[in-house]
């Protein structure tokens, strides 16, 4: 018998499949935070369904040039696993966010985020995986990364390179957020695909595709 919640997650299946034909890896952005406390950071999350080699993947901001901050130190990255990157040191980034050793942080990172910037992540080959152009300046409305980290405010948010489909990290939301050692507000090396929000034309769509099921189930 069909309902909602499986319905539900047929679409959102369906929804990480466009994102991932969108970004062939399977390898997103998955939260930021461009100035904290404790420097800023970037969270990648493999979605993909299978392990991918970091080996000769690489970040840069708005200069778009791949292999400048090498990605390789994460080695291999397991299906739902997220790594991190930021300007501070690897062991005071997980002191401050108090991260076990099994989370994969690369710190050290200057290439340097700004207020209004990018993020782009590259693969081996120089092949542009995934790419977030964001700034509360740039894109008016969009959120301001300070000291507060963004999340994807929906699946539909993955890829699409749409800073307006962020929001804020907020102590104890569906992502699990809260305060790091030195005050910053955020959910670094944890993401899980069922926390975010399903966009409300999807769930639309289930619950009508459920009650258009009954209803045939009536008539029969």
């Amino acid at each position: 018998m069909l309902n909602v919640s499986s319905i539900k997650t047929a679409l959102v299946a369906g929804l990480l499949l466009a994102a991932n034909q969108a970004s062939a890896s399977g390898v997103y952005i998955t939260e930021w935070m461009y100035s904290g406390n404790g420097g800023e950071y970037i969270e990648f999350t493999n979605l993909s369904g299978a392990d991918v080699d970091f080996t000769g993947w690489s970040f840069d901001d708005d200069s778009r040039i791949a292999g400048v901050f090498d990605l390789s130190g994460f080695g291999l990255v397991a299906h739902n696993e997220s790594v991190i990157i930021t300007e501070d040191t690897a062991d005071n980034f997980r002191e401050d966010w108090a991260l076990t050793s099994t989370v994969k942080v690369l710190g050290g990172v200057t290439n340097n985020l700004g207020r209004n910037d990018e993020i782009n992540l590259f693969d081996k080959n120089g092949n542009l995986i995934d790419r977030l152009a964001y700034g509360d300046q740039s894109f008016p409305g969009s959120i301001r990364t300070q000291r507060i980290s963004g999340n994807p405010g929906s699946i539909a948010a993955l890829g699409l390179n749409d800073p307006t489909l962020w929001a804020l990290s907020s102590i104890g939301d569906q992502f699990n957020s809260y305060t790091s050692e030195i005050g910053d507000i955020g959910n670094p090396g944890q993401f899980a695909v069922s926390a975010v929000p399903v966009p409300a034309a999807v769930w639309f769509l289930g619950t009508a595709l459920v009650g258009l099921v009954g209803m045939n189930r009536r008539k029969a």
